[in-house]
Formats: C-alpha cells, structure tokens, sequence
C-alpha cells in the first residue's frame, strides 16, 4: 500500500510539472509559427496528451480487456467534457469565433451519433469503424487546411528564432510530453491496483479510474492555460482529444482485438448517452450563441457528477 501511494505522488508531480512544461513549448510554437493557439492545441497537444488513452486501451484490447479498452475511450471524453471543460468554462467564460469551433464541435457529435448506431449489436461493426476512421481523417484535414489558411492570411513574419530559444522550448515540449505520458501511466497503474483491491468492476474502472487517470493530461494542461490565460488552447486540446478518442482509439482496438470491437452493455446504455448529452451542453449553446457562458461549465460537471453516482451506486 505504501509503495503504491509513492507512485501515485511521482506520477501526479510527473503530470503537473510536465503539463506546465507542455502548455509553455505549444504556446511558444504557436506565437513563431503564427499557428493559431486554437489549432496548436487541436493537433499537437491533443495527439500528445491523448497517448495514454491510447497506450492503455490498446494494451487492454490486445489482453483480452475490451470493457476497460471501451470504458477508458469514451470515459476519458466524458471526463475530458464534463469535468475538465466544465473546469475551463466556469474559470474563463466569454465570446468565441464560432468557426473556429464548427467543423471540430459538428466532428466530434457525428462520432457519438456514428457509435451510438454502430454498437447496437453489441460490438463496433465494421461500417461503424471506418465512419469513425473516416471522421478521423477528416479532423485532420481540416486541421491541415485551418494550419495553411492562418499561414498564408500573416501579414507579418516573425523573425526566425535563435538556436537556443528553438532548443530550449522544443526541450520543454518533448520533456513535458514525456511527463504527461509517464506521470499518467504511473498514476493509472497504482489506482488501478488499489480499485482491484475493493473489488470493482472492469467496465466501472474502465470509465472511472483509468478514465479518470488518462485523462489528467488534458485536466493539467488545461489548468495550466487557464493560469496562463489561454482559453482558446485549452478548448482546442479539449476538442481535439475527444475527437482522438472517440474516432481513432476505438477503431484500433478493434483492430488489435481482431475484429469487432465488442461493446458492453454500461457502454452502450450509460455511457454513451451521457457523453451524447455532455456534450450537447458543452458544444450546441456555444454554436448557436457565440459564447461560452459560466452555466454551461456547471451543468456539464453536474451531469458528470451524475454520470459517476450511476456507475458507483
């Protein structure tokens, strides 16, 4: 038990330090490439800070685990929406450019509505994976296309940067990065045995604890642009994690298990409707008003809250 507290502290001090590290190298991209913040944080930091969603819910489909590979994805979107953009919306309401948000925000409801179609039968079919394969790619697309777009509308270059600056903040990037994803695996690994030790589920530990632990990437890093007031990265990251998750994760463990990916019943019949509404809350308000307001942070955590009290009850 001793031992197990230990690593829980290395991890958590792991994820907290290296988020800060992360959230300064992605900021410093974007400010030399003229990158927007909000596409910075859709593309490089949401791929990072979602490895450990991904690392786990392989490892867990290729085991044999398929409600821990499962509940960890979806989860990790719960969380990532309910608690920790409810976290950054209720910090730091305010207007959006709602098209920054269109394409990302309509991306990420078709992959809930495409999972929600395709695992009826209780497992991933195949036309379901390659939808999702198929939103995955268009994600990136559109990434590429914004990327080119905001490059090509500068009026002004920055001047290139200074050798050491480059190698100190690109340091400070693959070091935070390296941080996140050990600090997290660690943190994962010790809850997961304490939760064995009470004898809970794997379908429930699959969308709580591991969910929980993959996700506190994207929690610090999101913390951390708020302290730095970078509202626009964190939402980004938060998006574009989620879109990670639902639209690449799934489809690969499919993949690594074999075939169809099959889907529990918690899965299918929690949560995949909260996530649904969570994002519902967090996305439609914001699409149609232009605005993040402070109530639509405290109803997402009061249905994440909700979500928990089902699955623990």
């Amino acid at each position: 038990m001793a031992v197990t507290c230990f690593f829980l502290l290395v991890g958590l001090v792991l994820i907290v330090k290296g988020g800060d590290w992360f959230v300064e190298g992605a900021v410093w991209m974007a400010r030399v490439s003229g990158v927007p913040p909000f596409l910075i944080g859709a593309t490089v930091v949401s791929l990072a800070t979602t490895m450990p969603e991904l690392m786990v819910s392989l490892l867990a489909a290729a085991g044999g685990q398929n409600q821990m590979a499962c509940g960890n994805a979806v989860g990790s979107v719960i969380a990532n929406t309910g608690l920790i953009l409810s976290i950054a919306l209720i910090a730091l309401p305010g207007p959006v450019d709602r098209r920054q948000y269109l394409g990302k925000g309509l991306l990420l409801l078709a992959t809930v509505g495409v999972l929600l179609a395709s695992t009826r039968q209780g497992e991933l079919v195949g036309w379901g994976a390659a939808a999702l394969g198929g939103i995955f790619f268009l994600f990136m697309a559109e990434n590429i296309w914004q990327a080119r777009t905001a490059l090509g509308n500068r009026q002004e270059k920055s001047p290139p940067p200074k050798g050491g600056e480059l190698g100190k903040h690109l340091l400070l990037f693959l070091a935070g990065a390296a941080g996140l994803v050990a600090g997290a695996r660690l943190l994962v690994d010790s809850a997961s045995r304490l939760a064995a030790l009470v004898g809970v589920s794997e379908g429930v530990v699959g969308a709580t604890i591991v969910a929980l632990g993959t996700s506190l990437p994207e929690l610090v890093t999101t913390l951390t642009a708020v302290a730095k007031k970078q509202a626009s990265l964190s939402a980004g990251n938060i998006l574009g994690a989620n879109i990670i998750d639902n639209a690449l994760i799934l489809p690969a463990c499919g993949l690594v298990s074999g075939g169809a990916l099959p889907i529990s019943l918690q899965t299918r019949m929690i949560d995949l409707p909260f996530c649904l509404v969570g994002l519902w809350v967090a996305l439609v308000p914001m699409l149609v008003l232009g605005r993040f307001s402070r109530w639509q942070g405290v109803l997402g955590l009061g249905v994440y809250l909700a979500y928990l009290f089902l699955l623990i009850r």
